[in-house]
Order: C-alpha cells, then structure tokens, then sequence
C-alpha cells in the first residue's frame, strides 16, 4: 500500500474536490475523527447497551435494554439545528418495558412532550430542525412505532385536591400558581377554569350599612368537566396559560367602622388577583348619616340621618371597576333620611342589596344582596354575598368570614362596631389525566 503525507489537498483548478472514483469506498482509519463534512442521516453507534436512563450526545446511535425495566433516552439539550441522534430497542422488550424518548426541553414534531418507543425491535432516527419543530423523525423503522402519549397541565401551589380527572388548587392566601408543563393536543387543554372572589367589605358604625361583597370573577367549565359555575360565570371562557409562574393575591377583609367622632365609613376590601383576571374588593358600608362606597359590590347606605334633610343617603355603586360579566351589585341606599331607619344592606355578587327599613322599622334587617353559588371545588359554596343592615339593637354584627368574600354586618342601634368584611378565596381548576 502506498502512503501520501500532506497537510493539505486542494483542486487543481476549480473548487469541487473529488476523494475516490464511482463505486469506491473512503474509509476514515481506526480511531480518526472527521470535520466539516456535516452529516447525511448517519451516526455512530454506541454499541454498549443502555439499561438506564441516559442523555444522549448529537452524533451517536444508542442500543436500548429494557429487559429489567423501562429506560429513559433523553435528547441532548440546547440542540443546534443538523444535531442527529439514533435510538434502537437492543433486545426486542420495548413492547413490555418501554423506551422514552425524552425531549429535554425542545419539542419532539412541533410538540412539547416526550415520545415512547412501544413497538418491539423497533427504533427511530432524529434530527434537530429548529425551535418550532424541535427534533424530527427522519427515520424509523415504522412511523407508527413512535407513540405519541397524551400529556396535560402540570403544576403546582396552593392546596390541591382532585376530583376526578380534574385537579383543583386553592388560595387562602397569597402564593404562586407554577405551570412547570403543558399538554399536547393528544391530552387536556392548556386552558384552566378559576373563581376569584375579592375582600369583602367592612360594615358600617351605629345603624350602619352592611359592607358590600367582594368581586366573584369566574368561568363556566368549559376546560374542567362539568360543575355548577354559579350565575356570575355564563359565556366565561376558559383561561389560556403557559408554562410560567403566576401570582396569586387573596384579598382581606375591610374593617368594620367603629368610628363617633366624627362618623366614618369601614374600609373596602382587598382584591383577589390570578393571571390577567382582577376581583375588585367590596365597598366599605356608610356609617350613620353616611353613604356606602363604591366596589365591586357597593357598601350599604348608613340609616339614622339627624342633621341632614331627605333624600337620605345612597348606597355605592357596584361592579367598580366594571368588567363583563359585573362582578358585583350596588349596595342598598336609605332614601328615608329619618331617625328610625336601618342602614342598607351592603351590594352581593349576584343582586343588589336591600334598601334601609323606614319608620317604625329601626329594628327590622336589611339583607345584603345574593352571592354566587359555584361548585368549582364539587361542593356548593356560596361567594360575595353583601352584609346586612341592622337597626335592631339585640343584633349583633357578623363579620364575613374567612375565605367567603361577603360583606360584615352593619352595626345596630345604639352605637357600636361594624362587622368586618370577609377575606377572599383563588380557585383554579384544570384536567390532569
């Protein structure tokens, strides 16, 4: 054999180098590497069986053995587009124990999820496109030996419980809904179902109104199966989410007023807040001689208005901010303007609340407007239901409640302390298997 030592080959003229004449075969010598000439769909096998899970490298062409169990061939990651990877079943057991193909954070066809090899004997070719399609078969020995498998939503925060193929998580409190993986078209929808109810607010001082109902925002159920959504939900469409984090706020309670000098209304409650959907807190009830403020659901008009002629005082204005559905009603008003009258009641999710009692009825009770009914969680609860106007002095102030959105009691007569609104609840629903 004869032997030719050079640094360099180049063409005589031109620019096209030929190695060998049709037919021949040029063979690189035993432990020699090649540069530059990219790759035409062929790899270089590995021919060491893999029996657990590996990362495979760009290049190479791996024999899988699952006969002790199913193993996990993961795609290299941060793929430049040309990388190749071959994975084969080694001794005919895929069928039984599976090959993964794990896709390492690049989409495998234009989908983020893993592929299975299920099909014995069986083995398949990939090569990296691009960020959209990700890695490609190129060759298999059957396209239909390459399974793709149903993939949902995967994440976590809050409390979680299932019901079904459903899983549900809710917030009592502020924290982070994580969405660590999506599904693909095979699985679940990307999309997620919610109720997010706001503070409610605080009740009024000394025949005060009752405090208005936290906002209820939610959807219809469409992503999560069927369930009663309540009335605020009709026409609501699921809510799209990617694979991110996601804030959640839970808002508090208003404080009931329990101000003489001079009168003042309680406070509102806080908002409730998940991705691009915003539950505005209740408003806080009008002490007496005072009208409610403005919510999501208005605040109660205080009663008993001694230093001001009729028309009496008003109730706030609900659905404030407004949104579509509304997210609240107005709070009762007192058009009285008389000594003995009960304050109003404090605006709910779904109804307005209930105008102040007049005279004889200093005594009777105003109720806070209707909440939403949702059974988001399988369990009915109602949300944002507004507080009640008390006139009758044996009556003491409820607060709202923890976790309900509703609005605190008015307080009676004589002077004393508005109830406090309750805190506001975030429920996220979505399909899991």
């Amino acid at each position: 054999m004869s032997k030719i030592e050079v640094n360099t080959v180049a063409p005589q003229c031109g620019t096209t180098l030929t190695l060998g004449e049709s037919g021949d075969t040029v063979t690189l010598g035993a432990g020699a590497t090649q540069s530059g000439f990219g790759r035409s769909g062929s790899v270089n096998w590995d021919t060491t069986p893999k029996t657990a899970t590996f990362t495979g490298v760009s290049g190479n062409g791996y024999f899988v053995n699952t006969t002790a169990g199913v193993v996990t061939a993961n795609l290299p990651a941060s793929p430049s587009a040309g990388d190749i990877i071959a994975v084969v079943d080694y001794a005919g057991t895929s069928n039984t124990n599976n090959i993964t193909i794990g896709r390492n954070g690049s989409n495998i066809n234009g989908a983020a999820s893993d592929q299975t090899i299920a099909k014995q004997n069986s083995g398949a070719t990939f090569v990296y496109v691009d960020g959209t399609q990700g890695w490609k078969f190129t060759e298999t020995s059957n396209i239909s030996d390459i399974e793709q498998q149903p993939t949902y939503i995967t994440a976590t925060g809050g409390t979680i419980t299932c019901s079904g193929d459903y899983k549900i998580h809710t917030f009592t409190g502020p924290g982070t809904f994580t969405v660590s993986s999506l599904g693909n078209p095979l699985g679940g929808p990307n999309t997620v179902d919610y109720l997010i109810a706001a503070g409610g607010g605080g009740g009024g001082w000394c025949i005060g109104g009752g405090g208005g109902a936290g906002g209820v925002r939610a959807s219809s159920g469409t992503a999560s199966g069927s369930y009663a959504a309540g009335p605020v939900a009709a026409c609501v469409s699921a809510l799209p989410v990617t694979a991110t984090a996601f804030p959640i706020t839970v808002g508090s309670g208003g404080t009931g007023s329990g101000s003489a000098s001079p009168p003042s209304n309680a406070t509102s409650g806080g908002v409730s807040t998940f991705s691009t959907i915003t539950s505005a807190g209740g408003g806080g009830a009008g002490s007496y001689g005072r009208s409610g403020s403005a919510g999501a659901s208005g605040g109660g008009a205080g009663g008993w208005q001694p230093y001001a002629p009729a028309p009496g005082t008003t109730g706030g204005s609900g659905n404030t901010p407004p949104v579509s559905p509304p997210q609240g009603n107005n709070g009762g008003s007192n058009p009285f303007g008389t000594y003995e009258s009960s304050g109003g009641g404090g605006g709910g999710a779904t109804a307005v609340g209930s105008t102040s009692v007049s005279v004889p009825g200093r005594d009777g009770i105003a109720p806070g407007g209707a909440g939403n009914t949702s059974a988001i969680t399988n369990s009915s609860v109602t949300y944002g239901t507004g507080g009640r106007g008390l006139g009758d002095a044996t009556t003491s102030p409820a607060a709202g409640g923890a976790n309900t959105a509703n609005g605190g009691d008015g307080a009676g007569f004589p002077a004393g302390c508005g109830g406090n609104g309750g805190s506001g609840i975030v429920i996220i629903r979505y399909k899991f298997q």
